[in-house]
């Protein structure tokens, strides 16, 4: 497994936007363009209403791509439920969602017995503060920036007040967002104090996506400069 860089810029494209049919290739393709690790969608059709992937399919990408880190975001309703599975198929990081967890310290607590590094999300109408509180306890927090569910969703800017919340209370956490990032809207993420970037149709689709995550690593690294000279 590679290794996370704490508080350091880490792009992680969204491989459910990229030709299904092909994954194996395009996960590849996303690998020769400079991403530093792959952001897999895992949805239910219950927490949220599209269905993807499970832990069979991690597992024949771990088989192809053994020192990748791996974070499956869990937008599923009992995510203690796939622990297991995850942690056997390969999965690096596991992603949960606060809003699925009755018992998030328990849940993360058990994400670390399997082996996995923890993170937690928030959808963007649940509040910030009961992330804050679990921070000490995460390698990553996620804050959406779309409604979680379907991809190609504009990128939602007032989220960013959480993002800078985080970042006053947590200066070298990895702050994750996801959804709608872009080349147009990258500069507003890294402001905030974004460090790890999901990106979905704007690299996966592109012609160029070395460019795309090339652009995207630079504004943010210019951000972090400034954020940590400034702290």
């Amino acid at each position: 497994m590679g290794k996370l860089c704490k508080g350091g810029c880490m792009i992680g494209p969204s491989i459910l936007n990229s030709d299904l049919s092909r994954l194996a290739d395009e996960c590849q393709r996303m690998l020769d363009a400079g991403a530093d690790y792959l952001h897999l969608d895992v949805m239910d059709g219950h927490f949220v209403p599209n269905l993807t992937f499970g832990a069979p399919v991690v597992q024949s990408l771990r088989d192809k791509f053994p020192g990748v880190i791996f974070e499956v975001h869990m937008m599923v309703s009992n995510p203690e439920q796939w622990i297991d599975d995850m942690s056997k198929a390969g999965a690096d990081v596991y992603t949960f969602h606060l809003e699925a967890s009755e018992n998030p310290t328990q849940t993360i607590e058990k994400i670390r017995s399997k082996g996995m590094l923890a993170g937690c999300g928030i959808k963007p109408k649940t509040a910030v503060e009961p992330l804050d509180d679990l921070a000490p306890s995460l390698d990553v927090l996620l804050i959406m920036t779309v409604e979680p569910g379907f991809g190609g969703q504009s990128f939602m800017s007032d989220m960013m007040s959480k993002v800078r919340y985080l970042r006053e209370r947590h200066p070298d956490a990895n702050i994750e967002v996801d959804g709608g990032l872009s080349p147009k809207t990258i500069e507003t993420a890294a402001e905030a104090g974004a460090n790890f970037i999901v990106s979905g149709s704007a690299v996966v689709k592109s012609s160029d996506p070395k460019s795309v995550i090339s652009e995207l690593r630079g504004v943010v690294n210019k951000y972090r400069k400034v954020n940590q000279a400034e702290s």
